[in-house]
């Protein structure tokens, strides 16, 4: 049980730490909405809209760190078993 918790945490720190760079590691909070500058074809005015974009920052970076964390100290509640055969 102790190397099963172990081998979560380190999935987890791994699996959080590959989604963040794959979906550009954004060093700020995270964000559900991306800002696209557009140029209105008719007037030529600049406008701001926006669309639907995860982009996971640092928060969820540390929330799954914490995560991974508290697996790893879960582990420590579990003993080591020794197999150990003394015959003399």
């Amino acid at each position: 049980m102790k190397r099963a918790l172990i081998r979560l945490a380190v999935l987890v720190v791994l699996a959080a730490v590959v989604t963040w760079v794959a979906t550009g590691a954004n060093r700020g909070w995270t964000k559900t909405s991306q800002s696209v500058k557009t140029l209105d074809p008719v007037t030529g005015i600049e406008g701001i809209t926006y669309q639907s974009k995860f982009s996971p920052g640092v928060d969820f970076l540390g929330a799954a760190l914490a995560a991974a964390g508290l697996l790893a100290g879960a582990s420590l509640l579990f003993r080591n078993k020794n197999q150990t055969n003394d015959k003399n």
